[in-house]
């Protein structure tokens, strides 16, 4: 699968962050940028993620799984989500429509899990 790649535009809203900020991150090298022939920039996916996942949160980061969204199956008031991790794993959570629908969860857009649990019990 090839890499994901946002206008900036797009790429500021997924950070929750305004293009202007986007920009001077640009300038300060707080976020790594590509530009086309019209010098027009363009985040990857992997760099969303990575500067996603420098934002402090709450919980520890052997719960985190940054990686990006492999599928979104909507039926009815819930959504599947699968996230391809970074690592060697792939995380699928069910959440309700109307969060997938705000966080507009679309394949190939970065995304991290959390898991939080307290057991997990699988049998085969």
């Amino acid at each position: 699968m090839s890499e994901v790649h946002y206008s900036a535009g797009d790429a500021a809203r997924l950070l929750g962050i305004s293009l202007d900020t986007l920009r001077r991150w640009d300038r300060a090298g707080r976020i790594r940028v590509q530009r086309d022939a019209s010098n027009r920039r363009f985040v990857s996916g992997s760099e969303i993620a990575r500067v996603r996942g420098g934002t402090p949160h709450p919980s520890s980061a052997r719960n985190r799984f940054p990686g990006v969204v492999g599928e979104v199956r909507v039926e009815g008031l819930l959504a599947q989500v699968e996230i391809v991790s970074d690592g060697p794993s792939r995380v699928v959570a069910v959440i309700t429509r109307e969060a997938a629908e705000e966080l507009g969860l679309k394949p190939g857009m970065p995304a991290t899990a959390f898991v939080k649990a307290t057991s997990v019990m699988v049998e085969g």
